[in-house]
């Protein structure tokens, strides 16, 4: 069994490992929206790339997790920790999975122009990336008003997600040629509406891992 102090020390390293992983969901999802909204193929293929790295290290921090709760017992604020983190790894997890599968849909689509007729999925993008960011910040500072905040903005996502909706609807009645592109990007609205939904998530389990209680548990 591992001293406290080695604990401790392994408890901050789970702390730096869930930053940097969810640095990597940070910039797969902001790139993931350049390549959407500028056609950048080859941005789309290099993004989809990472989400071999953001899987490898959700195995890392599992198996640190593992290694915590093995070694040591764990008092109740410990335990909420790495229960914490072992929830916070799936949704990263997830969030990655829909950054590829986003990037995976630009590579083979023909947008055209049609982006530009959606205006609402380029608010949408960026509503998720300010999700993931600010979930990933609350965490960082320990700011259970910060997370709160990140909970109540997925309405403003499931907002944007029904404008989407209505614009698509509104170009397919104009021209029924674009359906093909129209479904397409349906299911990338549908991706970024998980993605905050997954943001949502993190922020919640940031703070049960500061208050003990979890927000829908409690709401």
């Amino acid at each position: 069994m591992m001293t406290r102090s080695r604990f401790d020390e392994q408890l901050s390293l789970l702390h730096t490992e869930l930053i940097a992983m969810g640095s990597m969901c940070e910039t797969a999802i902001e790139q993931t929206a350049q390549a959407l909204l500028q056609g950048d193929i080859g941005l789309a293929e290099k993004t989809a790339a990472m989400d071999d790295m953001v899987d490898e290290k959700e195995k890392e921090i599992e198996s640190l997790c593992l290694k915590l709760l093995l070694q040591q017992q764990p008092v109740a604020r410990d335990l909420r920790q790495i229960s914490t983190a072992l929830k916070m790894v799936t949704d990263m997890e997830r969030i990655g999975d829909q950054a590829q599968d986003i990037c995976e849909i630009i590579s083979l689509a023909k947008f055209s122009n049609i982006t530009q007729s959606i205006l609402h999925i380029g608010d949408m993008a960026k509503a998720t990336i300010k999700m993931v960011t600010q979930s990933i910040e609350a965490f960082v500072k320990k700011d259970e008003a910060l997370a709160q905040a990140v909970i109540d903005y997925d309405d403003v996502v499931d907002d944007l997600f029904h404008q989407v909706k209505k614009e698509i609807i509104e170009m397919i009645q104009k021209d029924s040629t674009c359906g093909e592109s129209a479904l397409d990007i349906l299911m990338i609205a549908k991706y970024f509406e998980r993605i905050g939904d997954h943001a949502e998530n993190i922020a919640e389990w940031v703070m049960f891992s500061m208050t003990g209680e979890h927000p829908k548990k409690i709401g």
